[in-house]
């Protein structure tokens, strides 16, 4: 596991809360947890998107499921889920 990266504790915790994927056309869908990662990956180090290491995939990507989760209201129950953890 890398740095900034969620542990198999963590992501166990996070994976129910992800939107099913339904599209069945098209592109296979990305990995949410690299997903995931790479927009924690971001918000820790405060870099601009397009600095994002490549492990993570195209920065546009992940951007994109930052700011779709941010509008449904799935990086609000990630987050809370998380830091209910940490506070047990």
């Amino acid at each position: 596991m890398k740095r900034h990266e969620l542990t198999e504790e963590q992501w166990q915790l996070v994976q129910p809360i992800l939107p099913k994927r339904t599209a069945t056309t098209g592109r296979p869908p990305s990995d949410s947890r690299v997903m995931l990662n790479g927009i924690f990956w971001n918000l820790r180090t405060g870099a601009p998107w397009r600095d994002l290491p490549e492990r993570f995939g195209p920065w546009q990507t992940v951007y994109d499921h930052f700011r779709n989760w941010r509008a449904d209201g799935t990086y609000d129950r990630i987050l809370q889920t998380l830091q209910i953890r940490l506070c047990q």
